[in-house]
């Protein structure tokens, strides 16, 4: 089975991604330049979701359900929560694994959630099996670190499982499905989902609640984009991550990444503002944040004023009087670096024997979350580095390396940091690793010898560069753990640097933890999510995908589907009309290898065409000639090629046709025998012709270097411009640039009488005064002048920027007295024409931000719509009245 097929499809209507256009991003977040972040306002309900409950669960045979539950501050849910408050908060997660067993029940329920304002979410041991240790700690975590399937590690293979990859969605959804019980969008509840076992969680959110407030943080690393493009359900975690309204990341590099791959995947954009990255998604904004979390100084401070750590303390001094500890405290997984650790450490003593009997490596593992083949192979690895260095190097009442592997209390934990006078880190990859912070903390406000006296206190660590809080933590000294000599210098650095140059690295740290701590952490992201929200009230959304590919769309209020009720009613009442048509991405898919009309969309034409009520135009970019050539079958159809530059249509003489007529007479026109058509002459909007345009020679030249430089890119020259095209370039390195290119364009043509300006994937020069929005309104004028009164019906249909400017000029016809148009919008254009807005129908293709007042979701579509407009129903047949039988 297919893994796209594992979500139930949604039941709001499905569209297919238009891959023609990454929309111009619309500034909803409106700041000024000196904002700060508030804190939460008017203390919202917060809903703090994560795998793990902060519960303690100690069986009780007195205790309700047979455990004594109490709440924990050692689980992230809970201290990220502190920052939250005084609003209330509501805590979703699977219950601790001494009472997994218990049956799902309201009085459960009813028991948590009044005592402890948590949730639980039940999974079946088969399912968290599969969902935690199998998808996540086999797969998902691999790859977020770097490891692809070929790298040789001892593991049980990190290869895509169809199986685990459904318990992972099934145990999403049954996260989502807890939130939701208790979710209140319209009462300004915030919902803040922690870590890549939820990855899915805004995704479902977002489908049944398309209102509700939601930040995802991710604790771990985001890979780059080449590392991430191999995990095979890599689209459908983006726009999961997509359908959060706040993403938040520990480091830039992580945002970076994140973004870098929404770019190469997805085709966005990202743009920043005021020192805010944002990324539109289908007309929303989902911003980006880099906020590394900080530590819990409460917590801390509880756990160094226990007698608990004093006592411990005052052992761990005595035990190692007269030597230096340094203190390491990780996990037992493969990415860790013990192992580069202990080396290093051998190295160490190796090569600076005056360190042989006065230093000492306290090497702390945490009790391993699941067992495996990787687990034991650390475990293994470090007991014989352990065994070969305190063989070499110790002696009777010394070991140089002290391995500790059990479950310890954080009043223990603290007394180790405290005594320690270096901290050494060296994972070769980790999303933050707060262990120096807490070591950091520990050592200036908890009990330790050399503060005695008013002595300052002092601490310095030794840190891998490979981890999240290498960054904010300036005054270390940052090492590549895979360079043993180097990182053996370190340690020695470290251990021998003055007491001056130790408290100022010291007092760097602590002044920074104090004033980022997770409480600030809380109350910056909870801030930030609520102004990515300030919109929700008002948005208008439309659903559309399904499974992990559903994302929510905001639109005006006035935009809707183009439906035939719509549009047939107004066609058939007009007794004249204009059609206007965009070609890529409106009649042929953009990107299409072979860029000629399909037979059923020149059938369809041709079928408009032959009404002489109808005058039908394609308004495209594309050169003349290719236009020309592709729609020769179409007699009577209109073109505007290069943007309007062109025209073909065919004006009228008395020798032209035998008309009779009183509008021929009096106009020298009549709509009846006026054809645009491919016989026509071609019609230009400009003075000077094309080969006549000197800039195109300058434009040339650059763009020249630029196609050069940018492998995959090419230069289109057209008889009135030039395009350089990036769609087949890398798209980070197009993208940057294209922005160059368009710089440089306009400092050279600055004299020329040409506009330079940026679209879908190109980069163009066109003369001044030429545009979609010109054309049209060029159309639709000359159809007045020579027939007396405009259009009675115009359809406006296209998908990218540049037919904006023409749903532009269409909402201008359709102006009040005042000027504006009757959705409240404007324009530049200049036509005095107006028409009722009922009988203007201007139609963007794909549901995305535009000026247009109704879309449809593909070509298909489009060419669907026009066939409905060509070929009239058959009227339904009279059904003869049935004799009523009674038995």
């Amino acid at each position: 089975m297919s893994h796209h097929g594992l979500f139930a499809p949604c039941s709001q209507e499905e569209e297919r991604a238009n891959p023609s256009l990454t929309p111009p991003p619309p500034m909803p977040i409106a700041l000024s330049s000196d904002e700060i972040p508030p804190a939460p306002e008017n203390n919202p309900r917060s809903i703090v979701v994560s795998h793990k409950l902060p519960l303690k669960a100690i069986p009780d045979e007195g205790s309700p359900f047979g455990f004594a539950f109490s709440l924990t501050g050692e689980e992230h849910a809970m201290q990220l929560s502190h920052g939250l408050r005084p609003g209330p908060v509501l805590f979703v997660g699977t219950l601790p694994p001494e009472a997994a067993s218990l049956e799902p029940s309201d009085e459960l329920d009813d028991y948590l959630l009044d005592n402890y304002s948590c949730i639980p979410v039940f999974l079946t041991a088969a399912v968290h099996e599969e969902f935690y240790v199998g998808f996540c700690k086999r797969y998902l975590w691999p790859r977020l670190h770097y490891l692809l399937p070929h790298t040789p590690v001892a593991m049980r293979g990190i290869h895509f499982d169809t199986d685990m990859y459904r318990s992972y969605v099934l145990a999403n959804k049954s996260f989502a499905d807890r939130v939701i019980e208790v979710l209140s969008p319209d009462d300004g509840d915030l919902v803040f989902v922690h870590d890549y076992h939820l990855w899915l969680v805004p995704s479902h959110l977002r489908r049944w609640c398309p209102r509700s407030c939601v930040a995802f943080f991710l604790h771990s690393p985001f890979p780059s984009a080449e590392v991430f493009r191999s995990i095979t359900v890599r689209d459908e975690l983006l726009r999961a991550l997509l359908n959060a309204d706040l993403v938040g990341f520990h480091t830039y590099d992580y945002a970076r990444h994140f973004l870098s791959a929404c770019s190469r995947l997805l085709g966005l954009a990202n743009s920043s503002r005021y020192g805010r990255i944002s990324v539109n998604y289908h007309g929303r904004t989902v911003l980006i944040k880099v906020l590394a979390v900080g530590v819990d100084m409460g917590l801390l401070r509880s756990a160094m004023a226990s007698p608990e750590a004093a006592a411990k303390f005052r052992e761990i001094t005595e035990e190692y009087k007269g030597r230096t500890i340094m203190v390491g405290v990780d996990d037992i997984d493969i990415l860790k670096g013990v192992n580069l650790k202990l080396m290093a450490m051998e190295t160490l003593l190796d090569g600076y024997p005056e360190m042989r009997g006065k230093v000492v490596l306290i090497q702390i593992h945490n009790p391993a979350r699941y067992s495996g083949r990787d687990v034991d192979g650390v475990r293994d690895e470090t007991e014989k580095l352990q065994s070969r260095i305190n063989d070499r190097f110790g002696s009777p009442g010394y070991q140089p390396v002290v391995v500790i592997e059990r479950a310890m209390s954080m009043a223990e934990k603290v007394a180790y940091y405290a005594a320690a006078d270096c901290c050494v880190v060296s994972a070769v990859r980790d999303g933050l690793n707060r262990i120096p912070y807490f070591n950091t903390v520990c050592r200036e406000e908890g009990p330790t010898v050399n503060g005695a006296g008013g002595e300052a206190r002092t601490s310095t660590i030794v840190l891998s560069e490979f981890v999240g809080c290498s960054p904010s933590l300036s005054g270390a000294l940052r090492v590549n753990p895979w360079n043993l000599p180097a990182m053996a210098d370190a340690m020695y650095n470290a251990l021998t640097m003055d007491n001056q140059e130790k408290h100022a690295r010291h007092i760097k740290h602590y002044n920074y933890l104090t004033q980022h701590d997770v409480i600030a952490w809380a109350r910056t992201f909870a801030a930030e999510l609520q102004l990515a929200c300030k919109d929700h009230p008002t948005m208008k959304t439309i659903g559309m995908g399904i499974g992990a590919t559903y994302r929510v769309v905001a639109v005006d209020a006035a935009f809707k589907k183009l439906l035939p009720e719509l549009v047939n009613p107004a066609y058939r009442a007009a007794g004249s009309r204009l059609i206007l048509l965009d070609y890529d991405g409106t009649l042929q898919p953009a990107g299409s290898f072979d860029n000629a009309p399909r037979n059923n969309v020149i059938v369809v034409l041709n079928k408009l065409c032959s009404d002489p009520n109808n005058v039908v135009f394609i308004v495209s970019g594309r050169s003349k000639d290719e236009l020309s050539r592709w729609f020769a079958p179409c007699a009577n159809l209109g073109i505007a090629a290069e943007h309007g530059y062109f025209i073909r249509y065919r004006p009228v003489t008395s020798s032209t046709y035998a008309c009779i007529c009183v509008h021929y007479e009096r106009r020298k026109f009549c709509l009846h025998c006026t054809r645009w058509s491919r016989d026509s002459p071609w019609e230009t909007k400009g003075s000077t012709l094309a080969s006549a345009m000197e800039w195109k020679l300058a434009a040339e030249n650059v763009m020249r270097h630029y196609a050069e430089a940018t492998d995959g890119s090419y230069i289109e020259e057209k008889e009135t411009g030039m395009v350089w095209r990036y769609e087949d370039a890398d798209p980070r390195l197009a993208a940057l640039q294209a922005k160059e290119l368009l710089d440089h364009l306009a400092a050279v043509l600055t004299s020329e009488p040409v506009a330079v300006r940026s679209g879908y994937q190109i980069v163009e020069v066109i003369p001044q005064g030429v545009s979609k929005a010109i054309a049209a309104e060029s159309i639709v004028s000359a159809m007045t002048e020579r027939n007396g009164s405009a259009p009675g019906f115009i359809l406006g249909v296209g998908d990218d920027r540049s037919d904006e400017d023409m749903f532009g000029a269409l909402a201008n016809l359709c102006k009040d007295s005042k000027g504006a148009g009757k959705d409240g919008s404007s324009s530049s254009t200049t036509t005095t024409i107006s028409l009722p807005a009922a009988q203007v129908f201007a139609c963007t293709v794909g549901n995305k931000p535009s000026m247009a007042r109704y879309y449809l979701n593909d070509e298909e579509e489009v060419v669907g719509m026009l066939r409905g407009l060509a070929i009239p129903p058959p009227p339904a047949a009279s059904t003869p009245p049935q004799p009523v039988e009674f038995e």
